[in-house]
């Protein structure tokens, strides 16, 4: 830091130097990423309750009410409108809370969790954090988790079972339901991590979508995450944790004694309410229907895109559930393919389980995007071809030269 501050003009000219570098989303150059631009109508929300601070919420009791109605909006979309919980910075906050309820509900002295192999990373931050063994469960040919892998996991220490709806991988959802009656039987915290499809499942099943139940109207689910800052067009950080009873909120919870609320059960402590207007703001622009429209046409530029792959020359991991498309080649090698792409200006990003080109077809890929990718990658995958072709018949040559010695001999 200098002794003397600069101009305003200087600083926002340094600043757009920085902003040059960044890609951005409008472009439709971003393909893996579960972000997206935010709405104008967000944005100016967000602005408006900068100086709000939900971490001492007793100073702002109107933004207090705004982040209650936004729990009450996502509850009732979520199958349960009597539910509790905070809109905080996103699915890892959420999980973490989600994961420290569990083990605060329950008084094991060796807790363990069963996810699948599928789950996000911040399931391994909260057992890191929390003191939890995890305990993976096997994955079946779809990709979903394996039930029979998750009964053979449960043990008396486990607290919780993890489902995941719309996975960051491939967007699959898992048999929350199967799930839903097992936790229900044996007394175990069933938690969905639906950060990324809770924005779109339950408006593509009003259009017809054939997807299965995963949230509050299954008695065992105990809590859930939801990212308005993914298909919600909020601004990040814009994540919601919600949790079917208030005494799994209290189990969390922390006295505060020298600030206006009495107790706070987030992992953060200063806490911006401009994420719970924003959430506010939106849901009330769109509500249902313009949620709908917006999932629709990610669908729809979705379906596009994955024929589109297939007659390119590439392999599908699986027929798209939702706005993810996830392929690989028998032929050239994904870093090949991801280097080819990078280097023409698009952002992907690659699957672990299984190895795959993966594109997260949010609402700022148009369909103008999807083909000008489908052009690229059909002219990558001719590129590679030619070249797999020239390199075949180098290596017949020294054959054809060896069996002619033999022959001389």
């Amino acid at each position: 830091m200098d002794k003397k501050g600069i101009k305003r003009r200087q600083i926002s000219e340094k600043l757009k130097e920085f902003k040059r570098e960044d890609m951005t989303y409008k472009s439709g150059r971003i393909l893996g990423s579960m972000c997206t631009c935010p709405h104008e109508v967000g944005v100016e929300a967000y602005y408006m309750f900068l100086e709000s601070n939900l971490g001492d919420s007793g100073l702002f009791e109107g933004t207090k009410k705004i982040e209650k109605e936004v729990i009450r909006m996502l509850g009732t979309l979520l199958g349960r409108k009597d539910v509790c919980g905070h809109v905080i910075t996103g699915g890892t906050e959420a999980n973490i809370m989600a994961m420290r309820a569990a083990r605060n509900s329950r008084n094991i002295k060796n807790p363990e969790i069963v996810v699948p192999k599928s789950a996000h990373f911040s399931f391994k931050k909260a057992a890191d954090m929390l003191g939890l063994k995890i305990r993976e469960a096997e994955l079946d040919k779809n990709y979903c988790v394996n039930i029979g892998s998750v009964k053979e996991l449960i043990s008396e220490n486990t607290v919780a079972v993890v489902g995941i709806a719309g996975t960051t991988e491939l967007g699959v959802i898992d048999p929350i339901e199967e799930l839903s009656k097992i936790c229900l039987e044996k007394n175990i915290y069933l938690h969905v991590d639906a950060a990324f499809g809770g924005f779109s499942i339950p408006f593509l099943k009003e259009y017809g979508y054939n997807f299965p139940k995963f949230d509050f109207s299954l008695p065992g689910v105990s809590s859930i995450t939801i990212d308005p800052h993914k298909m919600g067009l909020a601004p990040i950080p814009t994540g919601c944790i919600l949790f079917r009873d208030k005494n799994y909120l209290k189990s969390i919870s922390t006295e505060t004694p020298y600030l206006t609320e009495k107790e706070q059960s987030t992992i953060v402590g200063t806490r911006t309410g401009a994420s719970a207007a924003a959430a506010w703001a939106l849901l009330k622009y769109f509500g249902r229907d313009g949620y709908a429209e917006i999932a629709l046409k990610c669908m729809e530029v979705t379906e596009f895109l994955a024929e589109g792959i297939e007659k390119s020359g590439f392999k599908l991991i699986r027929k798209p559930e939702l706005n993810l498309v996830a392929f690989k080649s028998d032929e050239i090698e994904i870093d090949d393919i991801v280097n080819e792409l990078e280097n023409r200006g698009w952002a992907v990003s690659v699957s672990a389980y299984p190895r795959a080109i993966r594109i997260v077809v949010m609402p700022h890929i148009k369909m103008k995007h999807a083909k000008e990718f489908l052009d690229t990658i059909s002219e990558i995958h001719a590129k590679h071809g030619a070249k797999n072709i020239q390199q075949d018949n180098r290596k017949k040559t020294p054959l054809k030269l060896v069996d002619k010695t033999i022959q001389g001999k």
